[in-house]
């Protein structure tokens, strides 16, 4: 069972006032993502783009999000 926090993720995004949001995901959350995505668009005026490269822990930034115009970068991680 996960715990995606995804409360967290929107009221982050409100109040940055964010219009174009990255969510990076470990492989093992890329199945959600379409689920992730969905529900933040519903609840903000933000538009959600998924990186779809690996993500290794939270060292591994995707640092060609800032080319895409993204005005926030969520990352969800493993936590034990």
């Amino acid at each position: 069972m996960y715990k995606l926090e995804i409360d967290s993720a929107i009221k982050k995004i409100k109040e940055e006032n964010s219009k174009l949001v990255c969510i990076q995901l470990p492989d093992g959350l890329k199945a959600k993502a379409s689920i992730i995505q969905k529900e933040i668009e519903s609840k903000t005026d933000a538009n959600v783009i998924i990186w779809a490269g690996t993500c290794f822990g939270s060292c591994d930034l995707p640092l060609e999000v800032q080319r895409l115009g993204a005005d926030l970068l969520i990352q969800w991680g493993h936590s034990y």
